[in-house]
């Protein structure tokens, strides 16, 4: 079964970023799709059809932009941005939700913006952050793809092994210099659940280039 990947965009330049990496992920075997969150739902009736024709719009202009006219587009409710996509993505079995970095981020760095970062702090489901300014690459070869995770899980290596077969890359034991690198969970943390210790979020911030967080002991494999 083709890996399925949500891409959260809002517009946002940054947010654009997410599309371009989550199109370089699906070139690895998977399907994408677009997730917009409205958080709260007009009382007037009218109003309410302007600002959901409002959001579908936004979602097409991601699909355009990404060349695919059909891929599915998601507007969601909810309070919170991170609990959206998170009931998004277990309802329609997601594997990946992919965000642009946070929209103060010098280019080429990648920095989580607070929904992602609620989603690295014990969320259910792989994340990808892409670097600001990934938009203008989005030919981007992937040549190396690092697995960096603790001894005894197999998850980022397994990951990254099917990462690479997808692309044509190699994995490679380091950081740098990688095009991509896959990040595991800390040990000891839930089963499931991305938890990263304070060594893994420091090297998250200081990558140049996409970054692919794991939940705990769970291997991504794209077909």
């Amino acid at each position: 079964m083709a890996m399925k990947i949500i891409v959260s965009y809002d517009g946002t330049a940054n947010d654009t970023d997410a599309l371009a990496l989550g199109q370089l992920l699906a070139r690895a075997g998977g399907t994408l799709a677009l997730a917009y969150v409205r958080h709260a739902e007009e009382p007037e009736p009218a109003r309410e059809k302007v600002v959901q024709q409002e959001a579908e719009e936004l979602l097409s202009t991601g699909a355009r932009w990404l060349g695919e006219p059909d891929v599915p587009r998601h507007v969601v409710l909810s309070g919170s941005t991170p609990e959206g996509l998170r009931d998004l993505a277990e309802r329609d079995g997601a594997d990946v939700i992919v965000f642009g970095s946070e929209y103060r981020t010098s280019p080429g760095h990648v920095q989580p913006g607070s929904s992602a970062q609620n989603l690295l702090e014990g969320g259910p489901i792989a994340i990808a952050i892409a670097p600001a300014g990934f938009r203008d690459s989005p030919d981007t070869t992937i040549g190396a793809i690092a697995a960096v995770g603790e001894e005894g899980d197999p998850a980022p290596r397994e990951t990254a092994a099917s990462l690479a077969a997808g692309l044509g890359a190699v994995v490679i034991p380091r950081a740098e210099p990688a095009d991509l690198v896959v990040v595991g969970s800390k040990p000891g943390g839930a089963a499931g659940r991305v938890t990263l210790s304070a060594a893994a979020l420091y090297l998250v911030e200081m990558l140049l280039c996409p970054v692919l967080v794991l939940p705990h002991g769970v291997a991504l494999r794209f077909s």
